[in-house]
This record gives structure tokens, C-alpha cells and sequence, in this order.
């Protein structure tokens, strides 16, 4: 086998590792978040998400499946979701005007309702501007929740 096979058998194992490793550990937290996320929509809010880079392009993702649907095998109704990442004028003028680690709280402090809920997501879990808008959702009651 080449070099480079080996490589992405180990990637594809370790993937497989992690995945199988996040279920044991926490499946029931999961679970728990799914009940509380299907409640903020059951009783009319909606699902804000917000990341840096990576996690700003898992926070879009995340929004079009909720947006759009995840399998078309199971059908629904669509789910009202908001990536913060994705406006451009809104991401320049705050960094510019306010500071970038302010962008996201402020679109969370225009967009967010109590009974919303605020998805932040940060590879490092120390993202300002991510953990800056998790505290204006819980100023103005929304359910926040991170994947750090």
C-alpha cells in the first residue's frame, strides 16, 4: 500500500475513533440538547449559530440542514435557523465600528428573542467574539449552548 493510502486509512480510522468516542461520552447530553432544541422550535423560536473559520463554515452548514432538511428520506417542515458568518457588510462594519469580538453579540442582541436558542461553536472553546455572543443570549434569555 502507498504512503498515501496509509494516510488516509489512518484519517478515516480516526474519524471513526472520534465519532465513536463522542457517542459513549455523550449521547445522553445529545439527546438532552435535542429535546431542548425541539421544544425552542415547537414553541416558535429559532436557532442563531455562530463560529470562526472552520466552525463559521459548520455554523452555515449547520443552518441550511435545519433551513433546508438533513435526509430526504425524512420529511418536515423547515426549521427557522440563522448563520451569524455570512454577512459580509454586517462582519466588516462591526469588526471596523464595534470590534470583531463584538460582531456576533450584537447580531445576537438584533436577532435573539427569549425562547430562541444560540448554538456557538470554537474549536479552541476560547473564542471571544463566540463566547461574548453565548453571554448576550443568556442576558436576554435565549437556551446557549456551545460545542468547544
Amino acid at each position: 500500500m502507498s504512503n498515501y493510502f496509509n494516510k488516509i486509512k489512518e484519517s478515516i480510522e480516526d474519524s471513526i475513533s472520534t465519532k465513536e468516542k463522542l457517542f459513549k461520552e455523550s449521547a445522553s447530553k445529545i439527546e438532552e440538547l435535542a429535546k431542548k432544541l425541539a421544544l425552542v422550535i415547537k414553541n416558535g423560536g429559532k436557532i442563531l449559530v455562530c463560529g470562526n473559520g472552520g466552525s463559521a463554515a459548520d455554523s452555515q452548514h449547520f443552518a441550511a440542514e435545519l433551513v433546508i432538511r438533513y435526509r430526504s428520506s425524512f420529511p418536515r417542515p423547515a426549521i427557522p435557523a440563522i448563520a451569524l458568518t455570512v454577512d459580509s457588510s454586517i462582519l466588516s462594519a462591526g469588526g471596523n465600528d464595534i470590534g470583531f469580538e463584538n460582531v456576533f453579540a450584537r447580531q445576537v442582541e438584533a436577532l435573539g428573542q427569549k425562547g430562541d436558542a444560540l448554538l456557538g461553536i470554537s474549536t479552541s472553546g476560547n473564542s471571544e467574539n463566540v463566547l461574548r455572543a453565548i453571554e448576550q443570549a443568556n442576558k436576554i434569555g435565549l437556551l446557549s449552548f456551545g460545542l468547544l
